[in-house]
């Protein structure tokens, strides 16, 4: 069904604003300032999905599993999706 706008969203693509609510309670958590486990991709802007692929491998890897599902989310989006959520946190 299309929304108010007129425009249908996918239901299994994230949208930005609600995967940058997740990445800000992700940077408050202590040892989290600077990207934790997803600096390379928030931090560095690398927003290929080899790179969100190997922070999401890292976050698994530490049993960080706040990381691992912001990864989740972003290995579903476009790349110019990936790219407003790095420069929204840049």
């Amino acid at each position: 069904m299309a929304g108010a706008s007129g425009l249908m969203k996918h239901p299994e693509k994230p949208i930005v604003p609600e995967v940058l609510a997740l990445i800000q309670v992700y940077y408050a958590r202590p040892g989290n300032e600077a990207g934790g486990n997803l600096h390379v991709v928030l931090d560095d802007g690398n927003i290929k999905l080899k790179d969100v692929q190997w922070c999401f491998d890292r976050c698994m890897s530490q049993y960080d599993w706040a990381g691992a599902r912001i990864m989740v989310m972003m290995l579903r989006m476009s790349r110019s999706q990936r790219r407003r959520l790095y420069l929204a946190t840049g």
